[in-house]
């Protein structure tokens, strides 16, 4: 039997769920009315895809679906992803475990698939380690998980070398965005062209990098306001959805204005037109010129940080500072990241775990100290 995802290519990923305290994405409370109201719009306009991880919101994704989605709707309304994620085991008996509390948190008996999180060859080490691959097969037996996916993190060669070795692998989720699509580091495009390869369905994270395909600086905006359009969020979207074997696009939406928007213009999708296509790819250089750091703000380096360094928030300030070098609203916002338990970037030890879970492949521990010259003032 084939994978069903639904009879739409848009789907709800939960990572950056609506707060009420607390950093989208990262901890605090979620605000699970407004959750609510999210899943039932989704829900009401014919999308059924929802897509987390135990390790989203510091483990308050899966709750909060369980809250909004499992507790309300029959189970055959919507396809739910789940994902394994390495960092949360240390061995294949904690793998176990952690798949039996994902369950439960979500409130369901199985789930739609289930993949392998954030793919590298680093990652893939230890998931050989912990027979990952092996395990999800036995859960597919057993009725757990219906398909067998990945997210993957890496350049081509790797994911080449995952798909040889586990052809039970049924889909692959990719970074994939107008921005990296010939990104020297990403490699959205020859990524995406090695899923094809090997005939397996494509899935879309970040398409809209992280919000940084919607903030756009004003020279790059402008570029989208003259197509006389819709968003800045359409067109990154819509881009990602317009290739062939692209089976979903994933959208982080943060609050229902963001979802209202999305699915404007995905619930008739129409591909890119050329002139748009153009656009995009022009947006992109001149993002390319910026000296601004690719951060998306998934923050896996955070959540690991031993200094409780709030990673990708000190990286937005500084991309902010670059970009309106009179910006004072930088300098408040280092201030307001740096306090509450969260250390200043120049308290980094060095440890580099944020830098091995990166999925942009990001020289962490330099950049914070580019942040620290920046913003920390010296000592009198």
């Amino acid at each position: 039997m084939g994978v069903n995802f639904g009879t739409k290519k848009f789907g709800f990923g939960c990572m950056r769920l609506p707060m009420t305290t607390g950093t989208v994405g990262m901890d605090g409370t979620v605000d699970i009315e407004q959750v609510k109201k999210m899943v039932d719009l989704f829900l009401d306009r014919g999308f059924t895809y929802f897509d987390t991880a135990h390790g989203y919101i510091n483990g308050k994704s899966e709750t909060a679906l369980k809250a909004a989605l499992t507790s309300r709707y029959p189970r055959d309304k919507f396809i739910l992803t789940d994902k394994l994620s390495g960092y949360l085991f240390k061995d294949e008996a904690e793998m176990r475990k952690i798949f039996q509390d994902q369950l439960t948190a979500a409130g369901v008996t199985y789930f739609d698939n289930g993949f392998a999180h954030a793919v590298t060859s680093d990652s893939y080490a230890h998931y050989k380690k912990c027979h990952t691959f092996e395990f999800l097969q036995e859960l597919k037996e057993k009725g757990q998980i219906k398909h067998i996916g990945m997210s993957f993190h890496d350049k081509p060669a790797v994911l080449e070398q995952v798909l040889t070795e586990h052809p039970e692998v049924e889909m692959v989720q990719i970074q994939f965005n107008y921005n990296d699509y010939e990104d020297g580091g990403v490699q959205s495009r020859a990524v995406y062209e090695m899923c094809r390869k090997f005939k397996k369905p494509v899935l879309v994270m970040e398409p809209v990098k992280g919000g940084a395909l919607v903030n756009l600086p004003p020279a790059a905006a402008r570029i989208l306001q003259d197509l006389h359009g819709s968003s800045n969020a359409s067109y990154a979207i819509r881009f990602a959805a317009s290739f062939e074997g692209i089976a979903m696009v994933l959208s982080g939406m943060s609050s229902l204005a963001q979802m209202e928007d999305n699915l404007s213009y995905m619930e008739n999708f129409q591909p890119l037109s050329p002139q748009e296509r153009v656009a995009v790819f022009e947006v992109a250089d001149l993002l390319k010129k910026e000296n601004s750091i690719g951060c998306t703000a998934c923050h896996y380096c955070a959540a690991g940080c031993p200094k409780k360094i709030m990673i990708p928030e000190l990286f937005a300030d500084l991309n902010a500072k670059r970009r309106y070098a009179s910006d004072f609203n930088s300098d408040f916002y280092f201030d307001v990241h740096t306090t509450d338990g969260h250390s200043k970037p120049s308290a980094c030890i060095k440890c580099r775990q944020c830098e091995r879970v990166c999925p942009q492949h990001l020289p962490i521990t330099d950049l914070l100290q580019e942040v620290a010259k920046v913003f920390e003032k010296p000592q009198a």
